[in-house]
This record gives structure tokens, sequence and C-alpha cells, in this order.
């Protein structure tokens, strides 16, 4: 399945033990010069589809050696407040949506 032929953005993160993942990019923030981005996993197949949690992944735009690199955010009370906006935009969004 070609996630092109859909309009998403996408990205394939790999992670600490080199397992690759692609992720939807949902939503990205901008504040105090720092750049943050909603992700959720990319379900390809039925069974991903119907054993999928919804995650929501948040993480935060890090330049390393003039790269963009994609980063956990270390601070618990900023790693919260960035995920609750995204939260909030989401449900103002899905509201929207129903009123239409």
């Amino acid at each position: 399945m070609n996630n092109e032929d859909y309009g998403i953005d996408t990205v394939v993160l790999t992670d600490d033990e080199g397992n690759e993942q692609e992720f939807e990019i949902l939503d990205t923030y901008e504040e105090d010069d720092n750049l943050y981005y909603a992700l959720t996993p990319v379900l390809n197949t039925p069974e991903d589809m119907l054993s999928g949690s919804g995650e929501l992944v948040v993480l935060q735009s890090v330049e390393e050696d003039g790269e963009e690199l994609l980063a956990t955010i270390d601070d618990e009370d900023e790693y919260e407040r960035i995920g609750n906006i995204f939260l909030t935009r989401f449900e103002e969004e899905y509201d929207d949506e129903e009123e239409e």
C-alpha cells in the first residue's frame, strides 16, 4: 500500500535497536523556536489495524550536524504540556467536523 496515494505525510523512524517503523504526521506545533510533531504508527495490514492502539507519539525536532532529527522530549512537564496541546487541537478539529 502506497501512502502517497492517500495524500498523507509519513516519516520512517528508527528506534535504538535499529527497528524501522513508519509514522503518519498528524500535526506540527511551533513554540519558542521549537518544532513538535504529533505522529501515529501507520497500520498497513488488517491485522495491524485490528490490534492498533491508536497510539499518539509526540517528538521534537532537533538539529544535529546540520540535519533535522526527531527526538523524544526529555522534560516530563514539557512532554505533558505539548501532548495536551495536540490533544486539544485534535478535539477541536473533530468537533468542527461533527458540526458540519
